[in-house]
């Protein structure tokens, strides 16, 4: 039950009316026109409308001091996320040396997309010549043949897989880190890894980056899988250690033998290569949508407690390592650390709060309490004390999330480098907060004080732990002993018909934000396990009747783009707010869903059919209900609608 709210005056327009019509006989007795016609009552008419408005305002003052409250008690809207895309810069030929991309380069959008967007580099990137010193082959684990010198010296031709079975590797060892590079392995083979489809070799390319073997991506093969001349243009990853094997320590790389997919053939023999020459073509870096600021004066301090200094641009995104406010007192220049705020903060810490919304820098305050004690929360800077910002970022917002290939405009020329581009689309943009949701929060934040105790408590923190967190799925565990699960779904900003898989991966800096941020939290002792749902693939057949004269090309994308919005974990359900936990998939519902359709007669029949949202086919036999594990939400894909 909430509290009720208070009506400061519940008169309504006609109330009014009425009040000032039984007052003209004590003031004007001689008015006795009260028509509706005459203009004395359209001016009473006129000034009661006039009221009812003044009226209406003075209500809102109540939930003008519930927002005051909530901004005594410390509540923040949470302020807005960057996008992050990966930025791959192609050089203009294959150098000798080390090409490098600094931090803060700027790439903008090119193109009809709207207003430009401008995203900035966050970290060096070294474009290093490659040098091969090793080749081996192996069978199992642990098992090697150098194979380096057959291909150094072209005795003749290497066979990549020797038994031509899942687990076989060839390897290639470099002497200096690939790490971020695009580089370009120029083939020369034999053809005899006859039995594949050329395009879909059963093999992938991995590097070792420091605990285990992870995929580089594949951006161009010509080979028709290490089958024929040609060229294989590899993107690494931005993480390569170097690793002992077989009596040879090297930063490798190495192509795999998988098992091939349903339905795809394997080789019948291995591919042979008899000369490989790898070369940089470009690199890869993280970069986001943002200005980078550089060093901001602040002001001088006065000495005094509670001092607020603000900064030009706003919002300012989290802080990076290095982003703080400095101090210089007495040819001195010290750091000072940013905290959340200043409760646990002494006279003697040199602390501060930054609003990110606002932009102000709060300095401790000075504060009496009721024993009369006073105590300074964080050291006050001394007077005359020149304060500044190292540095900061500005932007963010839902706009950054831009599609993929629309990155090309490089603002700055570089050596070395012909252009840019971003071969996935950027991620994780998220608008601020707005005051409504603010002011929703608060209730729920104040009932638990920031402590994970119960279900609930834990959805409600991660998702205050990182704004681009669409849903959150809190499982008790069955059994004394079991870690808590925590099922994160990532926003997505795609529609819903072009939402794959792939989407709802889990990025690292998101872990690690939701890990970090439950740790000052969670029970002691209490152990949590952070992972996806298990999206359970469903496609729809349905055969619907069209009402007379309606186009049935238009009634098909309109039940296409129904089904599509319905069986989706973000937008999908009764409500809208995503597929619910535990919700089975019934015909029933399909048919209400598909039965609201503008311009649908009438649904004839509805079958549903599990999916295999790897292969892309469909799995077992139709049917009129599917099941959902606690931990699993539907997706769906490839519906099929037949319009008569």
């Amino acid at each position: 039950m909430t509290l009720p709210v208070t009506n400061l005056d519940d008169r309504s327009f006609q109330d009014i009316v009425d009040e000032a019509k039984r007052l003209i006989p004590k003031y004007c007795p001689e008015w006795t026109n009260h028509n509706l016609s005459d203009p004395g009552v359209a001016l009473i008419e006129l000034f009661a409308w006039m009221t009812e408005m003044t009226l209406f305002r003075l209500n809102q003052v109540p939930d003008v001091f519930y927002t005051h409250m909530l901004n005594l008690l410390g509540f923040e809207p949470f302020p807005a996320t960057a996008a992050r895309a990966d930025l791959t810069f192609w050089l203009s030929s294959a150098i000798d040396s080390t090409a490098v991309v600094p931090v803060g380069t700027r790439v903008s959008t090119v193109g009809e997309y709207g207003a430009t967007r401008v995203f900035t580099t966050l970290e060096d990137l070294s474009i290093t010549a490659p040098t091969t010193i090793a080749a081996l082959t192996s069978v199992g684990s642990d098992v090697y043949a150098d194979v380096w010198d057959d291909l150094r010296i072209e005795r003749g031709a290497v066979a990549c897989f020797r038994t031509v079975t899942p687990g076989d590797c060839f390897y290639l060892g470099f002497e200096h880190s690939l790490a971020g590079n695009a580089i370009r392995m120029d083939i020369t083979a034999n053809v005899e890894g006859i039995g594949v489809v050329p395009d879909h070799a059963p093999l992938r390319w991995e590097i070792w980056q420091g605990e285990a073997w992870i995929p580089a991506k594949p951006y161009r093969d010509t080979t028709g899988g290490l089958n024929r001349n040609g060229n294989i243009v590899l993107l690494v990853p931005n993480q390569h250690e170097p690793l002992m094997l077989g009596g040879k320590r090297a930063y490798w790389l190495r192509a795999r033998l998988l098992v091939p997919e349903p339905g795809q053939p394997t080789y019948r023999a291995s591919p042979q290569i008899r000369k490989i020459t790898v070369t940089s073509i470009g690199g890869t870096t993280i970069a986001e949508h943002s200005d980078i600021i550089g060093r901001e004066l602040l002001g001088q301090s006065t000495g005094k407690p509670d001092q607020v200094f603000k900064v030009r641009n706003t919002p300012v995104l989290p802080r990076l390592a290095g982003e703080t406010v400095t101090m210089t007192h007495g040819g001195v220049i010290t750091d000072w650390t940013e905290v959340d705020d200043f409760g646990r903060s002494t006279k003697d810490d040199r602390h501060f709060v930054w609003n990110s919304t606002t932009g102000e820098v709060h300095f401790g305050p000075l504060i009496r309490y009721p024993n009369g004690v006073t105590r300074q929360h964080g050291a006050v800077p001394p007077e005359g004390a020149v304060l500044a910002v190292s540095g900061y970022r500005t932007g963010g917002g839902v706009v950054g999330n831009v599609g993929s290939g629309t990155l090309r405009g490089l603002q700055t020329t570089i050596p070395y480098i012909a252009g840019v581009e971003n071969i996935a689309p950027a991620i994780g943009g998220v608008d601020a907060e707005t005051v409504t949701n603010a002011k929703q929060r608060g209730p729920q934040s104040l009932r638990t004080g920031g402590r994970a105790v119960t279900a609930e408590d834990f959805e409600r923190i991660v998702g205050e732990s990182d704004p681009s967190i669409a849903r959150v799925r809190c499982l008790s565990p069955l059994e004394p002993g079991r870690p808590i699960r925590l099922l994160l779904i990532p926003a997505v900003s795609r529609r819903p018909e072009q939402i794959q898989l792939d989407d709802f991966a889990l990025p690292d800096d998101m872990v690690a934000r939701v890990r970090d941020h439950l740790d000052e939290r969670r029970i002691l002792g209490s152990t949590i396990e952070i992972g996806t749902p298990y999206y359970q693939g469903v496609t729809i057949a349905t055969l619907i009747t069209a009402r007379p004269g309606r186009p049935a090309s238009l009634i098909r994308d309109r039940a296409v783009g129904a089904l599509y919005s319905y069986l989706n974990p973000i937008t999908g359900g009764a409500d809208g707010n995503g597929w619910g936990f535990d919700s089975d998939l019934n015909a029933a519902s399909v048919f209400q869903l598909l039965e609201a359709v503008e311009g649908v007669e009438r649904v004839d029949e509805v079958l549903f059919f599990e999916y295999d949202l790897r292969n892309h086919e469909r799995i077992g036999f139709g049917k009129d209900l599917v099941k959902l594990d606690r931990d699993s939400l539907f997706l769906s894909a490839n519906h099929q609608v037949v319009v008569r």
